[in-house]
Formats: structure tokens, sequence, C-alpha cells
């Protein structure tokens, strides 16, 4: 087994150490039994079987005369077996014994009650490295003979470190992004609100402006209505003078032609004489002083007060909101009036 120097130098010597028990195979902490190889390097002793396995598929039992052969997954020293093969290796107590102290002083509980996942090509073997090359997580039986045995791998620990802080970078992201969309939602909450308040200041303001165009429309009915009132009551006045006056005249014609009537069955000769010359004289004035005061024609009419409100209703059909950019259009559509050449000519002389 190699033992670096800088462990004495290093911060976190315990650290230190269990990198120097870790096995080049498995990516992980020796297990019993360890066995030492003639190169001096350590394997656990199912790894060590597991690369002797795999470089002597058809060495049959541990009683062959030949035990085969494999080299040293560190040093690619050839490691010759005898007919015992794996088995024959010594083991290191002296590492096993280190181990077992580490594994007291240093226990970590979150280890321990880690539910460690297992590969799914090789049941026996839990998930231990992680191959770079194809950017998932693999057991060592997978690089030494399986499908990233050319791969590139790390332990298990490094690529959770980098990508644990890539993790959290990306949650930070997350993060931020939920809060600026908090932010937009508070925003688009309040300019509802605004919306809400503004529409209905508005619709106050339409409301009054009706009322008061109402008013206004109720007030000038009422001018109309009290105008043709007015016209009513001086065309009934002056048809109840008149009535009164004919009714007059009638009534004096009536009680003349009763003196006619009289004077008429008058039998004496002198008596008729007397009051018929007066008779005629005054139902000759009656008839001259009857032409009376007549309306006109279309007397009764009041074709006067007709209302045209055809272009108001049009006004009013075409009421609608406006803005100041039509406003501004109508202006630029007013051409100025330019007095004819003509003209100017005429006022100069």
């Amino acid at each position: 087994m190699d033992y670096n120097a800088d462990i004495i130098r290093d911060n976190n010597p315990m650290d230190s150490l269990e990198k120097q028990l870790i096995c080049p195979i498995c990516l992980e902490m020796f297990n019993k039994p360890v066995v030492i190889l003639p190169c001096q390097h350590n394997l656990c002793r199912k790894c060590a079987n597991d690369v002797f396995q795999a470089g002597n598929p058809y060495w049959p039992t541990r009683t062959s005369v030949s035990g085969g052969k494999f080299r040293c997954p560190t040093c690619r020293h050839e490691v010759i077996l005898d007919r015992h093969g794996v088995y024959g290796l010594q083991r290191n107590l002296l590492v096993e014994n280190i181990i077992d102290i580490y594994k007291q002083d240093c226990t970590r509980p979150e280890k321990k009650n880690e539910n460690h996942p297992m590969c799914e090509k090789h049941e026996d073997e839990r998930i231990n490295i992680y191959c770079i090359s194809c950017q998932v997580p693999t057991c060592s039986m997978c690089k030494v003979f399986g499908a990233h045995k050319d791969c590139e791998v790390s332990p298990l620990q490094n690529v959770y470190q980098t990508q644990k802080t890539e993790l959290n970078g990306c949650i930070s992201m997350l993060v931020a992004g939920n809060d600026r969309i908090q932010t937009i939602i508070n925003q688009l909450e309040e300019s509802s609100k605004t919306i809400k308040e503004s529409s209905q200041k508005k619709r106050e303001s339409v409301n009054e402006l009706f009322v008061e165009l109402n008013r206004v429309i109720e007030q000038k009915k009422t001018d109309l209505v009290e105008r043709i009132s007015h016209a009513e009551e001086e065309k009934l006045d002056f048809a109840r003078s008149l009535i009164v006056k004919y009714q007059e005249q009638l009534q004096s014609s009536s009680d003349l032609l009763q003196s006619a009537l009289q004077a008429v069955e008058q039998t004496g000769h002198a008596t008729f004489l007397l009051k018929s010359k007066q008779l005629m004289k005054r139902i000759t004035e009656a008839s001259k002083g009857s032409q009376l005061e007549k309306t006109e024609s279309d007397f009764e009419n009041m074709d006067q007060f007709t209302l045209d409100i055809e272009h108001i209703t049009e006004c009013l059909r075409n009421l609608d909101f406006s803005t100041w950019c039509e406003y501004e259009e109508e202006e630029e559509d007013v051409e100025e009036y330019e007095e004819p050449e003509e003209e100017r000519l005429e006022g100069q002389q």
C-alpha cells in the first residue's frame, strides 16, 4: 500500500487517510478481507476476484493446476496466481485494522442510513462510481469489463459535490425567476385594481355627463312646450274676443229684427211711417258696421313650431369617446383660408 507523506501536512488528515483506503476498483473503502498484491498494492478480495474472472473467463475451479494471471489496476504489474487463484493472495491485516479503527472514530450516520441504489446490470454491485464520458452513475464491474470499461470515471463524492453545487445554482436561478414572476403577478394585480378604479371613475363621469345632457334636453323641452302653450293662449284669447264681439253684434241685430217685425205688424199707417224710416236707417247702419275682424287662414295650425332634430339625433348616435389624437387629426385636416389674388388686388386699388 502506498502512503502519501502529504497526510501529515493536510489540514484534514482523516479525509486524506480515507483517500488512501479507497479501492482502485470499486472506488470505495476496502472491504475485508483485503489482499496485498506482489507489487504491494491492495485490493478488496471481491474486486480482485472480479478482475481475475474478467481476465480469465475460462478458469474453471480453484483446483486447477494453473492459477491464471491478471494485471494490477494501479500499476499494471502482471500478477501471476497459483492454483488457488485469488484465494492464494495474502491478506493485508494492517490495512484491515486501520479500516476498523477509522470506521470506529469516523462514523458517519448519514452513510449508514443511506439507501444505496444497486446496479441494474450487476444486481450484487452498488453504484459507486460516475462515468464522466456517459454522464451516468454506474458500478465498478461495469468499469472493469462492462459497458464503461473504456470510459473516464470519477468517484461519486467528487461528482456529487460538483453537481450539487450546480443544482444549488439552478435552484437559485429558479427562485430568482419565481421572484420575478411573483413581482410581475403583483404588478398585474395592482394594474387590475387600478383598471377597476379608473373604469369606475369613468362610468361615474359618463353618468354625470348624460345626467347633464338629460337636464339640458328636459329644460329645452320645457321651454319649447311653454312657447307652444303661450301661442295657444294668445290664439284662444283672440278667438274668444271675436266670439264676444260677434255675440254682441248678433244680440243687437236680433233686437233690431224684433223691432222691425213689430213695426211691420202695425196697422196704423201713421204709426208705421213714424217708426219705419228710423228702423230702416238703423238696419242700414247695422249692415254697414257688421264687418268685424276675422281670423287669418290656417289660424288654427301650429306649424310654426316644427322641430327638426334629425341632425341632433345623428350626432347623438355618433356620440363616442374622443382622444387627443383624433382632435389633432381634425386640426391638421382644417385648411387655412387664403384670400384669392384678384380680391387682394382689388382691395389694394
